[in-house]
């Protein structure tokens, strides 16, 4: 590599690094409740304001027609919805400074009465290894565009961005979920297959783990409680009831009642000696060859 090309990746390095470094982030929970839209700066910025931008149905690119540049974290946005059709309009805020502009963040609209006519009402019923998403096939737009408008369902794992599942008119229910898993949903209304109005915020919910696997969980914790007082209690036992468990062990002996019966005062003692042997008493010896008469002569 030559001196120039060394001194082209450092350049190109440093301005990778610095662009880097002066990322603007864009404002955060962005709320459309009715024609009021809402937002939270990020943190740790200063000195930034915020344009918001819309578009209705019949356009493909957003516009910016309220609140440029504004320092405040709200935008009344009536203007605005009353010049789409049926007020519907899909709205985004982005921040600036100094010539910095971040990714714009899309609003969502909150569930209740103040939430936008112009999103799906939803709610979560979790199940072991599912989660049913409740939908009113009953809203405001079903009068103008009848079996023409869906309900786009979008989920994912808490944390994660979310992916589209089903295009439906009622109900739907999202099958093959991890138990114990915490998952989010959004909902947006589509009309010929083109988004409409701001989507549902975010709702998530826990998949609750089922009964087998509940019974399984619940007889480990049960055996190992158990185990734990039973050996708590055998501890106890040894060290402190020792002396007591040896009494229990050592079986009651009874003496003989020979035994126990006194010896009598004048009781007979034989004392054997032993037989005295009764012997000859010898006078002469004599050799067989010899005779007495001989040894009378000698």
């Amino acid at each position: 590599m030559t001196l120039l090309e060394m001194l082209a990746v450092l350049l190109w390095a440093q301005l990778f690094s610095q662009v880097w470094s002066e990322h603007l982030p864009p404002p955060q929970e962005v709320h459309i409740d009715s024609v009021l839209l809402t937002w939270t700066p990020a943190p740790d910025q200063r000195n930034v304001t915020y344009t918001v931008e819309s578009r209705s149905f019949d356009s493909y690119k957003y516009d910016v027609s309220a609140c440029v540049r504004t320092q405040l974290n709200t935008c009344d946005v009536t203007s605005v919805k009353a010049e789409a059709r049926h007020g519907c309009v899909e709205l985004r805020v982005r921040a600036e400074r100094d010539g910095l502009t971040s990714e714009p963040l899309e609003a969502c609209s909150r569930q209740g009465p103040l939430g936008d006519s112009c999103s799906p009402s939803v709610q979560l019923s979790p199940r072991p290894g599912s989660l049913t998403v409740n939908l009113s096939s009953n809203h405001s737009l079903v009068e103008d565009y009848a079996a023409n408008v869906k309900q786009i369902v979008f989920y994912g794992k808490d944390g994660e961005s979310l992916q589209e599942y089903e295009r439906s008119i009622s109900s739907v229910v999202i099958r093959d979920l991890e138990e114990g898993v915490r998952y989010c949903v959004k909902v947006q209304f589509a009309v010929h297959e083109k988004f409409m109005g701001p989507p549902s915020c975010r709702l998530c919910e826990v998949i609750p783990h089922s009964d087998s696997t509940e019974t399984k969980i619940a007889a480990g914790l049960a055996g190992a409680l158990i185990l734990v007082i039973v050996i708590v209690a055998f501890s106890y036992i040894i060290i402190f009831e020792r002396e007591r468990i040896k009494r229990w062990l050592q079986p009651p002996y009874t003496m003989p009642r020979c035994i126990l019966q006194p010896l009598p005062e004048h009781h007979p003692i034989s004392v054997s000696s032993p037989s005295e042997e009764r012997c000859d008493e010898i006078t002469f010896i004599f050799r067989e060859e010899e005779s007495p008469s001989s040894s009378l002569r000698a």
